[in-house]
C-alpha cells in the first residue's frame, strides 16, 4: 500500500467526521493564528502594559497570561496531533492515548479572577478567546473520543488500555 493510499485510508476511517471537513481546517487555522497574534503581544505590548500596572493587577496579569499560554499550548499541541492523523502520519488509536489528549483543564477551565477588568483589554480578548477556543476543542475531542470508543467491541477497548498501560507494542 502507497502512503497515498495509507492516507486516505485514514481519512476514510476517521472516527470523527470533522477531520476532513473545513471545521477542521477552519479550528487549526484559528488555533495556530491565537498562538502567534498571543506569543507577539505578551512578548511587546503586553509586557509594556503590565510594568505600569498596580501591583495587585500585575500579579493577577501574570497569571492570567500562565492561563492563556496554557490553554493555547495545549490547544495547538492538540491540533497538532489531531492533523498528523488526519494526514495519516500517526494512527488514531495513538492519539487516543491518554498523553495525546487535551490536558491542564484545570488551569483552562478555571474562572478568572474577580478583578479581571484592572487588566489590559487586549489580555482579557486574548483570554476570552483562548478559553473559546480551549472548549471548542475539549468538545471535539470528546465527540472524537466517544464515537472511538462506541465503534470498538469493549474486550477491543480493554485490551488497547491495558497495551498502552504497559507501553506494549500491538
Amino acid at each position: 500500500m502507497s502512503f497515498a493510499e495509507a492516507q486516505d485510508e485514514a481519512r476514510q476511517n476517521s472516527p470523527a467526521p470533522f477531520m476532513d471537513a473545513a471545521l477542521f481546517d477552519r479550528t487549526f487555522d484559528e488555533g495556530m493564528s491565537l498562538v502567534e497574534e498571543t506569543a507577539r503581544y505578551l512578548d511587546g505590548p503586553g509586557r509594556e502594559e503590565s510594568r505600569v500596572l498596580p501591583r495587585s493587577a500585575a500579579l493577577l496579569y501574570a497569571g492570567e497570561s500562565m492561563r492563556v499560554t496554557t490553554r493555547l499550548m495545549q490547544a495547538a499541541s492538540w491540533l497538532l496531533i489531531q492533523r498528523a492523523v488526519r494526514e495519516g502520519e500517526m494512527c488514531p488509536e495513538a492519539a487516543a492515548g491518554e498523553r495525546y489528549r487535551l490536558g491542564s483543564k484545570e488551569i483552562c477551565f478555571g474562572g478568572q479572577h474577580e478583578n479581571v477588568e484592572l487588566l489590559p483589554r487586549t489580555l482579557r480578548d486574548l483570554l476570552d478567546r483562548s478559553e473559546s477556543l480551549y472548549r471548542r476543542i475539549a468538545r471535539l475531542e470528546e465527540a472524537i473520543l466517544s464515537t472511538r470508543s462506541a465503534t470498538k467491541p469493549p474486550l477491543q477497548t480493554q485490551f488497547e488500555r491495558l497495551q498502552q498501560s504497559f507501553s506494549v507494542v500491538g
